[in-house]
């Protein structure tokens, strides 16, 4: 009896660990990496777009929803602000989602691409989910298109099972709101397939993945466009007048209003929080000006549509002749008074004390983030398009005038290694290094950041990189110049070069990129 007892408690113990390694999360990461188009599909893609073939995202996105059990119109209950451009739109969402939490908001926060780990991307309560919660998610949803196929590989692509993944955790946990970031373009953007948003923001827009939305401002311009709702309210920045007249017009076409956000410097804060972002640009100011218009404009529209509830409520009461007690405080206003501190267009001019915690509260790493190590400083900046190196490229000059400076450089999808290599041509960096954007040689599909993507290609696009930046200048030419297999590699080399210590390190052209490095310095982001 006993030893039987004792070989079932062994099959038991069997069962649970072989249970616990189908749904752990390194084989959600595994399951997930198997959802990435090879390097063929994409171009086929490409290739699609470019011949007018239309585009069945949404379609898709509405099938792989109900397969998990999410129908259109569950989506319609989840409160979505949505947030495009071709700059700084992940700062932004950061930002409004850092505001709304601190105003006691409880927050589901989506945006591409993780710098370390996958998790990143789906954030409640500005937290990055846990291990243990991301699996439980994931193969729940996993699990059930697995289930449903119609044939053999009907499943999502990457990004698309990511956003089903992010859509089905935002419901389940009841977030109040949802700040959601497009991944590419905003039309036919996984993301779009909400069709009720309350609050769309564009940030600054200019040419990037001109594959796939065009290859002039306008015609990006109405790609990102895409998101704006019949009675929304959308916000944007400044923009050049070609692309400010696209999105006018589609406002226009599906009746919502459009606000261009007010300078940062018109804004009255509380003292001592104006100068508590993560970063002083001009270019994060703008975007925590947007920000601060997306919150609070959700939170004037959260606030009337709780007024009118409430008021549905009283109504029902008084025509009942119930009135109790506990309703007697019905009409004492709820949150922020709706007429209170706005501007012409109902724009916030005086910044709650909330809302500049929020701003001074908000961490994003990987855009213009300074790690110091032992034998150089980091300067790292997922800079990918003209406008934004370009800006980079200041704020590292500025802060780093006598160091010996090193460049470490590297470039994914269509964008030209030479208009992004331009800016930095001058900057008088000693050695520059073109790496693969892994943290290491060997990744496997059970790492975050596994990609399917050739090493060879990898390569063969460093050496085109090295290219490029050889025939900029002459002076560009003069710098010593490596082509490495990985991040580890480079910094090991810089290491072994640099005994001084007094050098400046700038990582750049790739959030991948910014993100292998940040795995081997900063593996917990904790700087």
């Amino acid at each position: 009896m006993c030893s039987a007892i004792l070989r079932g408690v062994v099959v038991s113990r069997s069962l649970t660990r072989m249970f616990s390694s189908k749904h752990s999360y390194e084989e959600a990461v595994r399951k997930l990496n198997s959802l990435q188009s090879l390097k063929a599909r994409i171009e086929e893609i490409v290739k699609e777009i470019k011949a007018g073939k239309r585009c069945t995202n949404m379609e898709d996105m509405e099938n792989y929803l109900l397969r998990t059990g999410v129908t259109l119109s569950d989506l319609d209950q989840l409160s979505v602000i949505h947030v495009a451009g071709t700059k700084g739109k992940g700062s932004t969402s950061a930002m409004c989602e850092s505001i709304l939490r601190r105003h006691g908001f409880r927050t589901g926060f989506y945006s591409s691409p993780h710098l370390v780990a996958v998790r990143e991307r789906i954030r409640l309560g500005g937290r990055v989910m846990s291990e243990e919660n991301f699996a439980r998610h994931f193969h729940r949803v996993y699990d059930k298109l697995e289930a449903s196929q119609a044939f053999e590989g009907d499943m999502p692509t990457y990004f698309l099972f990511l956003t089903v993944l992010a859509y089905n955790v935002f419901l389940q946990e009841k977030v109040d709101v949802a700040v959601v970031e497009v991944g590419i373009g905003g039309a036919l953007d996984a993301t779009n397939v909400i069709r009720k948003v309350p609050v769309v923001g564009i940030t600054a827009l200019g040419l990037d993945h001109t594959a796939i939305l065009g290859n002039t401002l306008p015609q990006i311009a109405a790609a990102k466009a895409g998101i704006m709702k019949p009675g929304c309210e959308a916000f944007t920045v400044r923009q050049p007048p070609e692309a400010m007249e696209v999105l006018r017009r589609v406002a226009g076409d599906v009746k919502c209003t459009l606000n261009v956000v007010p300078d940062y410097k018109s804004y009255t804060f509380p003292n001592g929080y104006k100068t508590h972002l993560q970063n002083n640009l001009d270019a994060f100011h703008t975007n925590a000006s947007l920000a601060i218009q997306l919150a609070h404009s959700w939170l004037r529209i959260n606030q009337l549509q709780t007024m009118n509830l409430r008021n549905a409520l009283k109504r029902t009461i008084v025509n009942s002749k119930v009135i109790q007690n506990g309703y007697k405080n019905l009409d004492a206003p709820y949150g922020l008074d709706v007429e209170k501190n706005l501007l012409d267009g109902g724009m916030v001019c005086q910044v709650p004390a909330e809302t500049a915690q929020g701003l001074s509260e908000c961490k994003w790493p990987g855009r213009y983030h300074v790690v110091d190590a032992t034998y150089a400083k980091f300067y790292l900046d997922g800079a990918h398009t003209k406008e934004s190196i370009e800006i980079c490229a200041s704020w590292f000059s500025d802060n780093n005038r006598n160091q010996d400076k090193i460049l470490i450089f590297s470039v994914t999808g269509d964008r030209k290694p030479e208009i992004l290599l331009k800016p930095l041509a001058d900057l008088g960096f000693t050695h520059v290094y073109f790496v693969v954007p892994t943290a290491h040689k060997a990744i496997n599909e059970h790492n975050d950041n596994y990609s399917k993507v050739e090493q060879a290609d990898f390569i063969s696009r460093c050496e085109r990189n090295a290219e490029a930046w050889k025939q900029l200048n002459e002076n560009a030419g003069h710098s010593n110049i490596s082509v490495l297999e990985c991040v580890h590699d480079a910094l090991v080399s810089i290491k072994n070069n640099n005994k001084n210590c007094n050098v400046s390190v700038l990582v750049t052209g790739s959030l991948h990129l910014v993100g292998a490095t940040l795995c081997i310095l900063d593996p917990n982001l904790n700087t």
